[in-house]
Parts: C-alpha cells; structure tokens; sequence
C-alpha cells in the first residue's frame, strides 16, 4: 500500500492553517467557489478507547476506526503500535494513531517532480502518547513535491482547489482541523467528506465491508465538488494565469472499513428514592436507530439485564431498585447486545436535582435557593450551591449575584437555573461636579470655564458669577462657558449640574486675571526625528495666546495639521530616490532641518518663537560591492543605523546622478539590505554611490569587480 505520504506525526496546535500557513510551507489559498454537495455529519458514539466508533457522511456511509494489525484492508502501521506481536489493546497496546479514512494519490508531474496528496480522517493524541483525554480526530489535507521557491502551482483535488506558492521547502501544505482534543465534532468542519470508495461502475468492484483494495490503486467517487482527480496546473505568480498543466490522475490508494458495530453511549443515569429506600433508576441512552440496548443486570441494586425502549436512536429505561444505592454511589451498565464485539458504557448513579426557588433581592443583597433531591432516604444528600455553599437559608451579602446558579448533590447530582431578580430599580448616581479656567487670564482675552470634567449622567449645566467686576457669560447652561474680562481682578462662578440622580453639590471656580500684556510665543525644543515619522510641536508653553499661527521658514516642504493650534503636526518628508534607470542629471539631494515658526497673538500684541526639527542622521556599515562580469551580476549589502523600514537605492559612478542599479530594496527588521539583480554594466566606472528614504548617504563607494 502507498502510505509512505500520507502518515505523519501530529502535535495538536502545531497545525498549519491553508489561509495563514506557517513559514518554510507553501503559501495557500483555498479557492473552491462550487456549490458544496456532502460533507461528514455525524461522530458516533465513544468506543472503549475514547474514540468515536465511526463516522457518518451525508451519503450514509458510516466509516469505523482501523486501528489493528490483522485486517490487512483496514490496519494501523505495525511501528504504531508498542508491542506489534501482541493483539490491540487499549490503553497498553494501542496505537499512537490511525485512520477512519486513508486516502491519495501519488504521481510523476510533467517536469519529473514526484507528486503526493493526501486526504484522510485520522485519530491521534494532542501530546503523541496514549493517554485518556488526549484523544482527538482530524481531517487532513496535505499536498506535497518540489518547487522552486515563488513559483505558483493550483491543484484541484477532490475536496477543493489550493492556490499554492511554493516556499524554500517546495510545496508542503498541510491543513489539520480538529486537533482539540476529546472535541470530536471538530472534524466534522474539515475538508475531508464525504468519504472517498471505489467508483462501482469500474471493475473490479471494492471488497465487500471496504471503501477499497488500499494497495489497489483504483477510480473514486465521493468528491463533494464532482472532482473526483488530482489536477496539478502551474500559474503565472501575477495574473494567475495557467502557463502549464503538469499532471492529472484520477486513480487513489483508499483504505476505510464500513461501521457494523453502531456503539452506545450513557446520556444520563439517575435515581430515585423515598423514605422507604425503595425507588427507581432511569437510564437515558443514544445509539443508532433499531439497536438493542440493554441495562446489564445489577444484584447490588436488584435488577435484571433489561431492554431499553428506543425511538430514532433514544433509549429510555425505568427500572425498580429493590436493593440500596450506597451512599458512595452506584454504578449500571449498558450494553449494545446487537454490536460483534458488544459495545459497553458504565456510568455512576446520581440523584435528581430540583430548584424549586432561585431569587436575587437587590435591596437586601440576599441570594435564596430552595432545592429537593430525589434522593429522600432517611439521610438525604447534601445540597450546595456552587460558588456559595451548602443550602442553609438565604445567601447574605451578595452585591452582583450570576445570571444562573448550579446546585450539586453530595450524590453527585446537579442543575443549573437562571436567576430572577426583585428590588428597587436602579437609577444614575448622584453626578459631580469638576470644573478648571484657562490660566494665565489676561484682560481683554476670552477666559474659558470648562465644567466637562463633571462625571455622572448629566441634564442640565448652570454657570453662575459670583465674584469679581461683572461680565457678560457665554454659553452659560452649556458645559464650556466664557467671558472676556475688561479689566485685572479675581473673579469667581458657581457650576452647577443635575441630572436624573440629583443635584450635585455645587462647585465654585476663581479665576485670576492680569493687566493686559503681549502674547508669548513658546515653539518648544528643537528635535531631531526619523524622516517620514509624525512630528508632535508644542506651543502650550505660550502664554496670554487668543490665537496661534504655524508657518514654515525653511526646509523641505511640510503639509501642517492645525496649523493654528498649540499643538500641531507633520509628516517629516522622506527624501526623494533616484528614479529608474536614470540617469538623473537634475537629481537633488536634501537633507536640511525643517524651521517652522509660532507666532501668538491677543488684542495687546503678538510674539514669535521657532523650532527647528533636524533628520535623524543615517550611516551605513558594513557595505560590500562586488559586481561579477560573467553573469552581469550585482550583489550589493550593508547595514543601516536606523531601523525604520526604508528604501535604499544603488547609482553608478560618484554621484547620485547616475544609473540606478536594481530598483530601491527595503531595509529589514535588523538594519539589514541587500541588492542582487543582473545589469547594468558599469563599463569603466568602479564606483557606486547609495542614498535611503531616510537621508543615508554614500558616494564614490568602490566597486570589487570579479569574474
């Protein structure tokens, strides 16, 4: 059989995903836009080693676990198994993984490449070793060949077409859901359903009980899309154009067994007992539909192996305890007495829960539950609420109760209910008032008070004068209000707020005013920033400002952002490249500081103050050039102090006015850049000159010219 491709170890979260794949694998998209027909839609039951005991697809088809040695059609790899000599057991023996489906194709692209898909159902374990509560199932896609890196392949297969660039590693695409362990549905979400079988219309026919003959490579049928074939087609990197068609097949390796055994599981065992330690135990089960599912008889409780009854696949049982449930707890089991082996589930009894009274009371902070259990003995079981304690009367103190309460049994019962709440309703708190004034007020200038800061849900604003020569206010049930003060004095005003829980206690603000004086303009310090990074001015250090007014003086052009504010800003520009391929005899290079100036006004006159912003210097280290004749070659490198993701570009000869060598690379996260491209000859010059968006500069930098 051809499996060599399509076994493989898994850790669960080390998955790589088609729309975000890892580094080293191909770059993939899937891109199936066909209308879906089938997929897998049902896990069954929990078999002894914790797996489902099969998987249905839309079509019926229930496919189960291969996981022994000695159905050569239906077998897990000897090398998974610990003692391969021995029979399968679990947990002992048993094997670190397997499949429900193994399926692919393997063939010899147009180019010679060796080609391999594969598109299986696989059990394994999240950490790679049998251990209860590892187990997950998955569906895989996995597409594998060489490649060289960049190049663009589409392969259509029978669960989609995957849009892959080939890394450093070819195309290695792997694509794995439901690598969660113990969730089992996950799978169901894959790729990977219907399940694949051999096309009946093509002999030989499968053998009976099997999708197929695994080491038989054999026509197939169950591709959701009708695409029951590999194709591998190889695209233009851009357009996504075929410019090839490398190979098609249409023959698959299939291995999967039909389920005969439908399995059972427990989904829930109760009972009930009076006074009289008497009562009944009720069993709920599932399994597939017409099953005969059984209670295994029980002397301890006092019950004989009985019949569940069923209806489309639910199985209901009652039956007398005439013995005792010790207070440890009993366990019952049930059986599928039709499944070859019989399928067996055990399961501790517990009690029935019943809340009869869940309240909150938001006035008393009281949290009240009331629960019965079904357990009514002499000596019934313990009941607590989880989160608060056993059941003694109302809860005290509770500020913010949860949306539900769980009630559990000493028994091992337990039900969850919602809340219900009574009380006051609640209404906003009583809000606060918080006000500031402009400071540094001057005579003649606008003087604002800002009561924005007041918290709490707010109706109303009220601004009073209290204090200090009358002025006329502006905006005074608003929350910024403002006057304009004729002359020097201390004035004071009362804010007042309201709103639905209240009136604030009132604030009361004072405000200083000067004699008139000119404005002064503060630009701020000079920085020095990386080129085409925002640039922050501050002029808040100006005082007695009505307005503010930002102009450039020189530099490189800036475009301002509130240029009349205290505050504004600007992108330091990025210096211009060389334009390809030159030469550029009227090519500029610019590395002056920006000056801008503050001027600041008020009605008593107006002030200015400038600022100087300087480019961040750039140097590079480590520049090796080497252009070798006999394949016209450039390779260009070095290191730049700054690491601010700029471009860097080549120029023969002494000055930047020259060819440009290559288009302009990107410097890396490191500092890093590297030029590598073919032409243009330098003829007789032997020496190059770089310049970065960021103002580096080299020029006349020898050139080490090679064969």
């Amino acid at each position: 059989m051809k499996k060599k491709l399509r076994r493989f170890a898994v850790t669960a979260g080390v998955t790589v995903a088609v729309i975000a794949p890892l580094a080293g694998t191909a770059a993939a998209v899937v891109v199936t836009t066909a209308t879906r027909q089938g997929s897998l839609t049902q896990a069954g039951p929990l078999a002894e080693h914790g797996f489902p005991a099969w998987y249905r697809d839309s079509n019926g088809l229930r496919l189960e676990a291969c996981t022994t040695l000695d159905d050569p059609l239906c077998s897990t790899l000897p090398d998974e198994v610990p003692n391969p000599d021995a029979p399968v057991s679990y947990p002992d023996n048993f094997p670190g993984e397997f499949f429900y489906q193994l399926a692919g194709a393997e063939m010899t692209l147009s180019n010679g490449v060796d080609f391999g898909i594969g598109l299986d159902l696989e059990g394994a374990w999240a950490a790679e070793e049998v251990r209860d509560g590892d187990q997950m199932v998955f569906g895989r896609v996995r597409i594998r060949f060489d490649a060289v890196e960049g190049t663009r392949y589409r392969i259509t297969h029978p669960y989609g077409v995957d849009d892959l660039t080939a890394t450093d590693r070819g195309v290695n695409m792997t694509e794995d859901i439901g690598t969660t362990p113990g969730a089992f549905g996950q799978a169901i979400g894959s790729r990977i359903g219907p399940f694949l079988k051999w096309d009946p219309t093509v002999a030989p026919a499968a053998p009976a009980g099997y999708t197929g003959d695994p080491g038989v490579d054999h026509r197939v049928v169950g591709s959701p899309y009708a695409t029951n074939f590999v194709r591998v087609e190889q695209l233009d990197p851009a357009s996504g154009a075929v410019i090839a068609d490398l190979g098609f097949t249409d023959l698959f390796s299939v291995q999967g067994r039909y389920a005969t055994n439908s399995g059972v599981d427990i989904d829930q065992a109760t009972y009930t007992v009076g006074s009289d330690g008497t009562g009944v135990i009720e069993v709920y089960a599932s399994s597939e539909p017409g099953q005969s599912i059984e209670v295994t008889g029980n002397s301890q409780l006092g019950f004989r192996t009985t019949k569940l009854r069923g209806s489309n696949g639910h199985y209901y049982g009652r039956f007398p305890v005439t013995g005792s449930v010790p207070a440890t707890g009993a366990t019952i089991e049930v059986v599928n007495s039709g499944d070859r082996p019989v399928a067996k589930k055990s399961r501790k009894l517990v009690d029935v829960v019943r809340v009869t009274d869940a309240r909150y009371d938001a006035d008393a902070g009281t949290l009240t539950v009331a629960a019965t259990s079904s357990d009514t003995d002499s000596t019934p079981p313990q009941l607590s609420v989880t989160g608060y304690g056993p059941i003694a009367g109302p809860f005290t103190g509770v500020v913010a109760p949860p949306a539900t309460v769980t009630v559990t049994s000493s028994s091992g019962g337990s039900t969850t209910v919602p809340l219900t709440g009574s009380g006051r309703a609640f209404t906003p708190d009583l809000p606060v008032a918080g006000a500031v004034a402009t400071t540094g007020a001057v005579a003649g200038q606008k003087v604002t008070l800002d009561g924005s800061g007041s918290t709490g849900a707010i109706d109303t604003y009220s601004w009073v004068q209290t204090g200090g020569p009358a002025v006329i206010l502006t905006g005074a049930t608003t929350p910024i209000a403002s006057f304009v003060p004729v002359q020097a004095g201390t004035y004071t005003f009362r804010l007042a707020v309201s709103g639905p829980g209240g009136a604030a206690t009132p604030l009361t603000v004072p405000v200083t005013v000067t004699g008139t004086a000119p404005a002064a303009a503060v630009a701020g310090p000079d920085q020095t920033v990386v080129r085409g990074r925002t640039v922050n001015l501050d002029g808040s250090a100006s005082t007695g400002v009505e307005t503010f007014a930002w102009t450039q003086v020189s530099g490189p052009t800036v475009s301002l952002t509130g240029a009349n504010s205290s505050k504004p800003t600007f992108v330091y520009p990025n210096q211009a490249m060389p334009a390809a391929p030159g030469p550029n005899a009227a090519f500029v290079y610019d590395n002056e500081p920006v000056v801008l100036e503050l001027t600041t006004r008020n009605p008593s006159g107006s002030s200015s103050s400038r600022v100087t912003i300087r480019p961040q210097a750039e140097t590079f280290t480590g520049l090796t050039v080497r252009y070798r004749t006999g394949n016209n070659e450039w390779r260009i490198s070095g290191t730049s102090n700054l690491l601010a993701g700029q471009r860097v570009t080549a120029v023969l000869g002494n000055a930047l006015t020259g060819r440009v060598i290559g288009t302009p690379v990107t410097v890396d996260a490191a500092g890093a850049f590297s030029i590598r491209v073919t032409g243009p000859t330098p003829g007789t010059i032997r020496t190059i000159s770089l310049v970065s968006s960021t103002g580096g500069q080299v020029l006349a930098f020898p050139v080490n010219v090679t064969n």
